[in-house]
């Protein structure tokens, strides 16, 4: 049995991290920061802590990086490894499939009320989809 060797676009896949901080960078920031600093408590720190914060999630950003490549990696393998789905909706099956269910799990066992349960789910849920949509769309047109 011969295996044949799958392409992928490692332009596509840099790219597709590059986005998803910008993306991140907006959704957390102009679009739904404020909800979310109240969501994960920083809404009650000082300047100076809220500063301590940021320069403490330095690190953590490149690590984000690093991850993402990998999953959009894997997504892009995933994607060339098929004729029967475009990259969209693979991109959608893997979200709903893998995604909303990993999330949900971790979201419903915090400690934080119903209304913050699902503020929490609906933000990172909608950041999650539209990063797959973007994914899906980079994969299947940029070959």
């Amino acid at each position: 049995m011969e295996i044949a060797a799958i392409s992928v676009n490692y332009f596509a896949i840099a790219a597709g991290g590059i986005l998803s901080m910008i993306l991140g960078a907006l959704w957390y920031g102009p679009l739904f920061g404020k909800k979310w600093l109240q969501i994960i408590g920083a809404d009650a720190l000082s300047p100076d802590e809220r500063k301590q914060m940021q320069r403490n999630a330095g690190p953590l950003y490149l690590v984000q990086f690093v991850l993402t490549l990998f999953q959009v990696l894997v997504l892009a393998h995933l994607i060339a490894d098929t004729s029967r789905a475009t990259g969209i909706e693979r991109a959608l099956w893997i979200w709903a499939a893998f995604v909303i269910p990993t999330l949900a799990g971790a979201v419903m066992w915090t400690n934080e009320n119903n209304k913050m349960k699902w503020a929490r789910f609906l933000i990172q849920g909608g950041y999650q989809l539209t990063l797959f949509l973007i994914f899906g769309m980079l994969l299947q047109f940029w070959k």
